[in-house]
């Protein structure tokens, strides 16, 4: 039973949640990062290792932390594991850290991030919050992965830097630029949302359960636009 759960847990944040392609989380360094895979996929890899091991603290620490300190505590913990991510990419992937640029430490305030610290690992087993941190990691690098691939193929013709468009053949540089970048988010998204619903996996229409502020919105913690109004 328990590792059914698991499982379902690792797999939610890929496929059924994924925090980019589903609940729209994460937007900026997607869009930022993902002019080559190489970039993107490093960008992922270095958020899950965050998110991992936040998530694991987090869990743990639940029970010590005064609920009207929490999200700073969190903001702590994550600062710290940032640091320690930058520190190795700096000493032994030096090209990678200047490509990931600001990006990186501003993982600090990735509300992916943030939102799994208060929506799951605040709430859950320590085991459960590493599951979720790997799937919601993977579903992240997914995402970039898929995005990156197409901006850099059509945007420069080659694939992990080698050349797989002919040198003759003139690449669209707007897929390199924010509004190929858009463009190409959308329709991933899109086609991702019509595979969820082939499957019978209905997408999540309100990512606002996952936010990590969801409880200081409205009445009761509901979203305003689930307040009903009174008459």
């Amino acid at each position: 039973m328990k590792q059914s759960k698991s499982l379902g847990v690792l797999l939610n944040g890929i496929i059924k949640e994924n925090p980019t392609l589903v609940l729209v989380l994460g937007t900026c360094p997607t869009l930022a990062t993902t002019t080559s895979v190489s970039t993107g996929v490093g960008m992922g890899i270095a958020a899950m290792a965050v998110l991992i091991g936040s998530n694991l603290v987090i869990s743990l620490i639940k029970g010590i932390v005064p609920k009207k300190v929490r999200i700073p505590a969190y903001v702590m913990v994550i600062a710290g594991f940032v640091t320690i991510v930058s520190m190795l990419l700096k000493a032994y992937a030096p090209d990678l850290n200047n490509a990931l640029g600001i990006f990186l430490p501003l993982i600090v305030v990735n509300c992916i991030i943030l939102a799994r610290a208060e929506a799951f690992a605040s709430k859950n087993s320590p085991w459960l919050s590493v599951m979720d941190g790997i799937g919601m990691g993977l579903g992240f690098t997914l995402a970039l992965f898929l995005i990156g691939s197409v901006r850099e193929l059509l945007g420069a013709g080659t694939w992990f830097g080698l050349q797989i468009i002919p040198k003759g053949v003139t690449p669209m540089a707007i897929f390199a630029q924010a509004p190929g970048g858009f463009f190409v988010f959308g329709v991933v998204m899109a086609a991702v949302g019509a595979i969820l619903k082939k499957v019978g996996r209905k997408p999540v229409q309100n990512p606002c359960e996952n936010c990590p502020s969801h409880a200081l919105c409205g009445a009761a913690g509901e979203c305003p636009s689930e307040v009903k109004e009174e008459k």
